[in-house]
């Protein structure tokens, strides 16, 4: 099984802006952590990050057929971008959103969630602990699925 990492602009720029409210982690750190744990579960896990909205979009869609589940951090496009709500929504495969900082306890513009409302669920405030938490509840939800379609598949007796 698979997980594709999705991360959006200026999340290169973790360890080096804003570490009040990102901390000290960069983004390697944390995909270092989520190799681990892909590896610990017999996962492939592949990351992607990108500041361009219209990239963000063509990685979602090219996970049809590639990837079992989706992490995605879609910062500042959280907000604002219904072409990656609606590429996440298209796809049709587990998804989780991550925000490190607390969306909610932060400006009111970033309250809003445009992505949250088309995938499993949402992770805020945990800092790079949250990328943590949503692979392990990725793959919990993937092997819940896969375990859903072996028992439909099983002959009935």
């Amino acid at each position: 099984m698979k997980i594709v990492v999705i991360q959006g602009p200026n999340l290169n720029m973790l360890g080096i802006r804003e570490q009040n409210l990102y901390g000290p982690a960069k983004l390697e750190d944390i995909h270092r952590e989520m190799e681990s744990i892909a590896k610990q579960n017999a996962m492939e896990i592949e990351f992607f990050q990108s500041n361009l909205e219209g990239e963000l979009v063509d990685r979602i869609q090219e996970c049809i057929g590639e990837a079992d589940g989706i992490v995605i951090n879609p910062a500042a496009y959280t907000h604002t971008s219904i072409a990656i709500r609606d590429a996440i929504s298209a796809v049709r495969i587990p998804t989780i959103e991550v925000h490190i900082s607390n969306v909610y306890a932060r400006e009111e513009f970033r309250q809003k969630s445009l992505i949250s409302p088309v995938v499993n669920g949402q992770i805020v405030g945990f800092g790079p602990l949250g990328y943590t938490l949503a692979t392990i509840g990725l793959i919990q939800i993937m092997n819940q699925i896969n375990a859903n379609k072996q028992q439909q598949q099983a002959p009935k007796s």
